[in-house]
This record gives C-alpha cells, sequence and structure tokens, in this order.
C-alpha cells in the first residue's frame, strides 16, 4: 500500500512541480528585465509589458499620433506611424511653420529611419520635455530649467507641429506606456524621412514659460476658474 501511494503521489505530483517551477522562472525574468534593451524576446500574454504597451496603443491612437505620422487612428493602415500619410503613392505630411519645413518622423522602431536607437527615456523626455531624443542623452531629467537636473543648457526641442506641450501633462505612467508601444508593440519600417528645418536655437524662442505655461500646471483655481470651495 505504501509503494503504490508513494508511486501515485509521484505521477501526479510531476506536472504540479513543472507548474511551479515554470512560474518560478518567469517571476525571475520579469524581475531582472532591463526596461531600457531595445530587443526583447516575443510578449507573452502574461507579460506585464503587453498591458503597458496596451495602454500606450489606446493612448497613440486616441490622441491622433497617426494623422500626422502616418495610418491616422488604423493601426492596420499602411505606413502605421511610420511617418507616411496614406495617398496614392504614399507621402509625408509636412507643416509650414514660418519660413521654416517641418515634417512628421519615423515613430517605428527601424534602428536606422526610426526610433529603434534611441531608448524609452529619450523618447519619454521627447514626450515630457519636448526635447529631440537624437540630440539629448539618456538621463533622467529632474527640472525643466535649462541647466539645472540634467536638462540640456542649450536645449535642441521639437517643431512647434508636435503637441508636447499638451502631452507633458499626462502621468508618467503614461508616458511610459506610450514609449513602451513605440519602441516594443509596433513593427519597424524602414522609411527615412526628410530633416525638418528649422531655427539656429531649434524652436527655444517658442517655448518660452510667457507662451507655453509651466509644468506642472498652475493650480486649481486660477484666476480664471471658479473656486468650488
Amino acid at each position: 500500500m505504501m509503494s503504490w501511494f508513494k508511486s501515485s503521489w509521484t505521477r501526479r505530483s510531476i506536472p504540479v512541480l513543472l507548474a511551479i517551477g515554470t512560474c518560478v522562472t518567469l517571476a525571475a525574468a520579469i524581475s531582472t528585465r532591463d526596461p531600457l534593451q531595445t530587443e526583447r524576446d516575443p510578449i507573452q500574454t502574461d507579460d506585464p509589458l503587453l498591458e503597458q504597451v496596451l495602454l500606450g496603443r489606446s493612448l497613440v491612437v486616441s490622441h491622433a499620433c497617426g494623422d500626422c505620422h502616418g495610418g491616422y487612428a488604423n493601426p492596420e493602415a499602411e505606413g502605421w506611424l511610420a511617418g507616411k500619410v496614406s495617398t496614392s503613392p504614399p507621402g509625408q505630411q509636412e507643416f509650414q511653420v514660418g519660413p521654416f519645413t517641418t515634417r512628421a518622423r519615423n515613430l517605428t522602431p527601424d534602428n536606422t529611419t526610426g526610433l529603434g536607437r534611441f531608448s524609452e527615456r529619450q523618447i519619454f523626455n521627447a514626450l515630457r520635455f519636448g526635447l529631440r531624443p537624437g540630440e539629448t542623452p539618456d538621463v533622467e531629467i529632474t527640472s525643466a530649467t535649462p541647466g539645472e537636473g540634467n536638462f540640456p543648457l542649450h536645449p535642441k526641442y521639437l517643431a512647434p507641429p508636435m503637441p508636447w506641450t499638451s502631452w507633458r501633462h499626462m502621468s508618467d505612467a503614461e508616458l511610459w506606456a506610450i514609449a513602451a508601444y513605440l519602441k516594443h508593440g509596433v513593427k519597424p519600417v524602414s522609411n527615412r524621412v526628410e530633416d525638418s528645418e528649422g531655427p539656429p536655437d531649434f524652436w527655444a524662442s517658442e517655448y518660452t514659460v510667457e507662451k507655453i505655461g509651466t509644468y506642472p500646471a498652475p493650480a486649481f483655481p486660477t484666476a480664471n476658474e471658479i473656486d468650488l470651495k
């Protein structure tokens, strides 16, 4: 009887032990994953990254990123976020800002023509502070004042058509989710967009506190709002 019990317990316990081992291995992989790595294994259905990527996708679709960068609000569209607009043949979105022509960039993670060579933090800094990722180090920025808290003394800003001055008021979690989606949820597309034109200060004179307000936004209520207390 005892030998039968041992044999039966062993047969029934093997699947349980295998399941426990799998869970331990998955937990260890998640806990040691580098959040800034550019190459990852395929996303699993129980991976926390999936939830973050899906949030980023929802924000990108609902905030009209595709209207300028390609595909409008349709992730199935040709040229989705690749710097193309749905014309025949596909072209690129251009804006005239004073004497300068600016162009919507390729936001897919292509290493040569898109965002693949930039870290998630550089993308986050572009959304929060309006800093061009190709000319801003991969560092945590703690101030919006040039020369303080790793903010560049001579910042190179995104061109005005990019509405980062509004996006900067999104939460950290939302901005990190957008960065995760652009890095890990979109297929890379090789599409080189011609560089935008810009003034010598790369728009610094357009992004003064007097013109765009402060970050964080002023406390409620301001002189234009009703005090509900």
